[in-house]
């Protein structure tokens, strides 16, 4: 038997959401207008090389917008296409959603929160942008509503964080996950698979490395490059430095990975998707999510494997 109540192969956190509130809650991107602290100078400038949020904002999410405004136009966004959701989570997802004092914070928070079938927040940010006065708090709010702190740690690696300009160490990720655990609070966190100067075997051991830290969620992605990012003319001297990971390769890899992955930790995401027009270029732009997602639980099936498999022995199979 598998130790989670549904019958995918992995541990997922969709599954997790429906049994939790009963059905489908839609999560709404908002742009409330947060910076990073790797953007203005505080310790570094020019933000991750990687980065373009455009890539990623629904067109409806922008900072200029009011928060409730950006709401009610993503509920009309997401009702073409999931016209059974009437429970919302505000997903404050570009830049450092905790890079504030925290009356802004509470003040940005509550607006969300106050609208009409919001029962929770999402709350992207860097594990360097918490403290426990921001997280005492947090706790508060979640006593009576959902709450979850998603950290981008996107690499266990300091000669990768470096290299990427993030500004923050991996042992301030460790930090700021046991932190948040401290204060009773769930956390996910966001990693990227080809990022430059990681090997394989690289990559494949962060699951380990995961499953020891107090982590309730994971979003896995596949690395993207954006065009005009200093990351595209990186990659445009040295390609030599990046693992590039063609559609089937992806989908091995992935597995692999889940497969050393402890079971306790849920799954939000397997593969990352923008639209085609923002990439310097990939050989599976053009794919939606929902399709990859299908061909990766079919390969889990093929190969009659499941989430945690190598972790742990004693795991039965299906």
């Amino acid at each position: 038997m598998h130790p989670w109540p549904h019958h995918r192969r992995f541990n997922s956190y969709t599954e997790f959401f429906k049994k939790e509130f009963g059905g489908r809650v839609q999560k709404l991107s908002i742009d409330a207008g947060f910076i990073c602290p790797n953007i203005d100078g505080t310790v570094a400038k020019g933000g991750c090389t990687y980065c373009d949020n455009d890539a990623f904002n629904p067109s409806y999410c922008k900072p200029e917008k009011s928060i409730t405004q950006q709401i009610q136009e993503g509920i009309e966004f997401h009702e073409v296409r999931y016209r059974r959701a009437s429970r919302y989570i505000a997903y404050f997802q570009p830049y450092s959603n905790t890079y504030a004092p925290l009356e802004v914070l509470k003040e940005r928070y509550r607006e969300a929160l106050n609208f009409p079938g919001v029962i929770g927040l999402v709350i992207g940010t860097r594990p360097d942008c918490v403290d426990e006065e921001k997280l005492n708090y947090l706790r508060e709010l979640s006593r009576d509503h959902h709450v979850m702190l998603e950290y981008g740690l996107e690499s266990c690696y300091d000669k990768t964080l470096v290299r990427i300009n993030r500004g923050h160490t991996f042992e301030q990720s460790v930090e700021a996950l046991e932190l948040t655990a401290k204060y009773g609070l769930r956390c996910g966190v966001h990693m990227i698979f080809g990022l430059p100067g990681e090997s394989i075997g690289e990559m494949l051991a962060e699951a380990a490395i995961l499953s020891k830290l107090p982590v309730n969620t994971v979003k896995l992605h596949q690395l993207q490059i954006f065009k005009g990012t200093r990351m595209a003319s990186e990659f445009s001297d040295s390609p030599h430095d990046f693992v590039r990971f063609s559609f089937e390769d992806y989908i091995e890899f992935i597995i692999d990975f889940i497969e050393r992955l402890t079971p306790d930790i849920m799954i939000e995401r397997l593969a990352g998707e923008v639209p085609p027009r923002f990439l310097a270029g990939t050989p599976w732009s053009s794919l939606r999510y929902e399709e990859v997602l299908r061909k990766i639980e079919k390969r889990l099936e093929d190969r009659n494997t499941w989430q945690g498999r190598l972790y742990s022995t004693d795991l039965q199979s299906f």
